[in-house]
């Protein structure tokens, strides 16, 4: 079986740029994606989108969806369980997103149980005729193409990745991508690569890997030692959103990974807080990810627990100013070989 046009499209593309923003609910919105696409994403995807809330036109489900204008591209991830739903979703993204949608995804990974119990994400994987109805009918639908994301398996003994990948390749889809757990491991114990191995050599398609990348040298690694084409980072971009460039320069050329100076990772969470105040309607998201940039820094824990009482864009951005200060003076006191100051007091 030869293989589909949409399928030789994200081949070439993979081939370009193998390492890919993974769809994350709650975290991949626009001014991450931004974050991530300016540092060698050239692929991002939409966080994961009900197509039951497109179906009732929500705004803040569109929101979800709607590329912002720096972004060249949009593929939209969509989960749910009928597929006359999913071909609505997909009719009506491609005509609010035009031609900068590349690509529909259907999720059916996600582990999460308030989308289990409705029978869909990763709960997919248990209803393989299911699974195959949603894909035929999406790909109906689509002018892009469609692709799906789903678990080494739901459960074990369940139906496993490899068999659900061929019977959805026969459906159409375009690329496979695979977490290398079952849904019911949740994010515990260890991926296994050799499942993502097992998927790429079963199908034609390309195949994308997922699970414990949380650097360069993984992502690279999975590259290196699965059939895999392409590769998923997901909480490998936490506070590090140069992991693009950096898996690419050290897949292609060996290019030793670059540690960050805390400047150059403070000047990036500002940039960071500058997106979320420019294109989200609230700064508590920045909660979560201005943490994940202090990692490693002097005082790291105590100002994570200040980051948590931000509220505004000006008090986030004042306190990265305060611990930019703290940063300088403690690098001050350990070049005069001195001990780490205490953390500021009353700051």
């Amino acid at each position: 079986m030869g293989l589909s046009n949409g399928a030789e499209l994200l081949r070439a593309a993979y081939a370009e740029q193998p390492f890919l923003l993974a769809p994350m609910a709650g975290v991949t919105d626009a001014a991450y994606r931004i974050m991530c696409r300016r540092r060698g994403a050239r692929m991002a995807f939409s966080e994961m989108v009900s197509v039951a809330g497109l179906a009732y036109a929500s705004d803040k489900t569109w929101r979800l969806v709607i590329p912002e204008d720096e972004e060249p591209q949009i593929c939209v991830q969509l989960f749910g369980s009928k597929p006359d739903q999913f071909a609505s979703a997909v009719d009506a993204v491609q005509d609010r997103v035009g031609g900068k949608l590349t690509q529909i995804d259907i999720n059916m990974a996600c582990p999460a149980r308030k989308v289990i119990t409705k029978g869909e994400g990763s709960a997919l994987m248990e209803s393989p005729e299911l699974a195959e109805a949603i894909v035929r009918e999406t790909v109906a639908h689509a002018a892009v193409p469609v692709t799906v994301k789903m678990r080494a398996s739901f459960r074990d003994g369940g139906v496993r990745a490899p068999e659900l990948a061929r019977r959805l390749e026969a459906a159409g889809v375009a690329a496979v991508a695979v977490h290398g757990r079952t849904a019911k491991q949740l994010y515990t114990g260890h991926a296994d690569w050799s499942v993502i191995d097992e998927v790429a050599r079963a199908v034609e398609v390309p195949v994308v890997g997922s699970g414990d990348v949380f650097c360069a040298e993984d992502a690279v690694r999975m590259l290196s030692t699965t059939a895999a084409s392409a590769v998923f980072i997901a909480r490998g971009t936490y506070g590090n959103p140069w992991v693009f460039d950096d898996a690419l320069a050290l897949w292609r050329d060996g290019t030793p990974v670059e540690r960050r100076a805390s400047s150059v990772r403070l000047d990036a969470l500002r940039e960071h807080l500058g997106l979320v105040h420019r294109y989200l309607p609230f700064m508590a998201r920045a909660r979560t990810f201005a943490t994940w940039y202090l990692k490693g820094m002097p005082h790291a824990a105590f100002w994570r627990g200040r980051v948590v009482r931000c509220t505004s864009y000006e008090e986030f951005m004042a306190l990265v100013d305060a611990i930019e200060a703290d940063v300088e003076s403690c690098s001050r006191a350990l070049e005069r070989g001195e001990s780490l100051p205490e953390a500021p007091q009353g700051a």
